[in-house]
């Protein structure tokens, strides 16, 4: 099974920083949230168990169980695989990665008590497990979407070789990695090659590289993406956030770009960016500036 763009919404709306880790919404903020989301048809929330110390999922849980009619509403993605250190994990004694399909079902089970659902639309391996077996992951895989509790899979952070062994024995629908100008390894490591190859459609966190190109900075290479990205918006009539999303979108494997935001303005804003169509130069104008030098 592959993902296709009239699957998913053009954005994924992140919660990483609708908790403890960041805003700290409270139940009617998140209820008012995932509406305003829906009012502009993104449907889609990436979850990790992780998040807010292992507390975010359960935050917003509590609207989809005094509002069951939001769950057919959205898709619910979230990870797993990470082990944190944590007050809410006390067993952890050291943040490690664990893909053993005992931890796995586990996470599952946690995510689906704490998200109040009976089934999940996505899940992600977080991070790669370095001692990982893809046929005990590929098995764990079957049972959890034979059982209901699961309807497709992926990944999170994979290298090209590792997505392939285990999408070689269980069908994966994305790779979620970083992708930004400040973050460019997907565009060149076969990450993206992959993903058009076999029709998988890659998601993007941290897209617009962390904030950095925002604010005052002494460093060359952001000087110089900044004023490209001051002539392209005033081209646009569009904010540089705005044009960086049309940057990432351009490429022709569809990233879909993962919305870290809890401001629902800045997601309305993100929206009018879908009608933002760079021409090829101006892609490159773009990356130019980020190596700081002419391509080769």
């Amino acid at each position: 099974m592959t993902l296709q763009k009239d699957n998913i919404s053009p954005y994924i709306i992140g919660t990483m920083r609708l908790g403890t880790w960041g805003s700290n919404l409270s139940t009617p903020e998140y209820e008012s949230f995932i509406e305003s989301c829906l009012d502009l048809g993104l449907i889609d929330f990436d979850h990790a168990d992780i998040y807010g110390h292992y507390t975010t999922e359960e935050d917003f849980g509590n609207v989809l169980k005094s509002r069951k009619d939001l769950r057919q509403k959205i898709r619910i993605t979230t990870k797993c695989g990470i082990k944190l250190i944590s007050e809410n994990r006390p067993s952890h004694l050291i943040k490690s990665y664990d893909l053993t399909p005992e931890h796995i079902e586990a996470s599952v089970e946690k995510s689906l008590k704490s998200l109040h659902t009976d089934y999940l639309d996505v899940l992600l391996l977080h991070r790669p497990d370095y001692l990982f077996n893809p046929y005990e992951i590929a098995e764990v895989f079957s049972k959890l979407k034979k059982e209901g509790k699961v309807l497709t899979f992926g990944v999170s952070n994979f290298s090209p070789s590792q997505f392939d062994l285990l999408n070689s024995l269980t069908p994966l629908i994305t790779n979620q990695v970083e992708i930004s100008l400040l973050h460019r390894n997907a565009f060149e490591d076969g990450t993206l090659d992959q993903c058009q190859k076999l029709k998988v459609i890659p998601s993007a966190w941290s897209p617009l590289g962390g904030g950095l190109l925002f604010g005052d900075s002494f460093d060359k290479k952001i000087q110089a993406i900044q004023k490209v990205l001051a002539g392209l918006s005033e081209k646009y009539n569009a904010a540089a956030d705005q044009i960086l999303y049309a940057w990432l979108r351009k490429h022709p494997s569809g990233i879909i770009p993962v919305l870290g935001t809890s401001k629902i303005e800045r997601i309305q804003a993100a929206h009018k960016a879908l009608n933002i169509s760079l021409t090829h130069e101006e892609w490159y104008q773009l990356w130019e500036a980020s190596l700081g030098r002419e391509i080769d």
